[in-house]
């Protein structure tokens, strides 16, 4: 199972993109295959499967993971194939009057996700994860690291689950079951790990973005998000919820360099820290 199976791509067709990888759907109808981008080691695809491996093994209601496979270039896994599936992106993009009902169910989703144990013996903290990366790799200015490795000690290793890339496109239906895939950053911890990315793109993702990954415009994700959020909260009070809001910002701030760094195997943009250096310091004055 650790070893990669050349597979022939004529046996497959493409059927979708991401922003690190490309699918292709087995002609059979039972298989898909994910395919990281040129340039990706192969070690990184063989994490990713192992822990997918993990996550169906424990139970989290995923696709199953086959096996790692390469296109003798590029470096991947085949999962099992589920027919008739929409992403709860998709269903909104073909069907906006939906928005509601499925921002709500995906906040009770992501409630019972965080609030499932966590085999922390065969899941990553990801609190170990982002300090080793602020540790290890000298990819932000040092007062960045240093602020953020400050952050990242005082911050709780909660012991449950944590998807690691929690969005409306990681979630699948096919009427019958309702799937959590690309499971490759599955870890464990605080929910704001997982929270922070979902806020930041409900709130500044561009259109053309927006477009290419989701199938929507920014106004769908700014909709999702404030649905989203005061259903995952329980509460609809404008001071919880502008708190909570707020509380994320550093976790962004920490996580986003490492998220550049895996994803796309580049730095964050000057222009980028400066912005999040802004934000920061607006929370900073709120707080005192």
């Amino acid at each position: 199972m650790n070893n990669y199976e050349l597979i022939n791509l004529d046996d497959y067709i493409r059927s979708g993109e991401g922003g690190t990888a490309v699918s292709y759907t087995h002609k059979d109808g039972k298989t898909l295959a994910k395919l990281y981008n040129p340039g990706f080691e192969a070690d990184r695809a063989r994490e990713e499967f192992l822990t997918a491996r993990t996550v169906f093994e424990l139970g989290i209601p995923t696709p199953e993971p086959y096996r790692l496979v390469t296109d003798g270039e590029r470096y991947g896994a085949e999962y099992e194939f589920v027919k008739d599936k929409r992403s709860f992106t998709r269903i909104i993009s073909q069907e906006p009057e939906r928005l509601q009902e499925i921002s709500l169910t995906f906040a009770s989703l992501a409630r019972k996700l965080h609030a499932t144990p966590a085999d922390t013996g065969r899941l990553r903290s990801y609190k170990e994860v982002l300090t080793r990366f602020y540790q290890e790799k000298n990819l932000v200015p040092e007062a960045y690291r240093q602020r953020s490795l400050a952050f990242l000690e005082q911050v709780a290793d909660t012991p449950t689950c944590l998807h690691g890339d929690l969005q409306i496109g990681n979630i699948i239906t096919d009427g019958y079951r309702t799937l959590w895939i690309d499971v490759g950053e599955f870890s464990y911890g605080v929910p704001e790990w997982d929270l922070c990315i979902m806020w930041i793109m409900g709130r500044r993702m561009s259109e053309e973005r927006a477009d290419n990954l989701f199938h929507l415009k920014p106004e769908q994700l700014g909709q999702h998000w404030n649905i989203f959020l005061p259903a995952y909260l329980g509460t609809t009070d404008p001071q919880e919820l502008e708190a909570y809001t707020r509380r994320l910002i550093s976790f962004y701030a920490v996580k986003v360099p490492y998220v550049y760094d895996m994803a796309y195997h580049t730095t964050l943009p000057e222009s980028s820290f400066q912005i999040i250096e802004k934000t920061l310091a607006m929370e900073q004055n709120v707080k005192r």
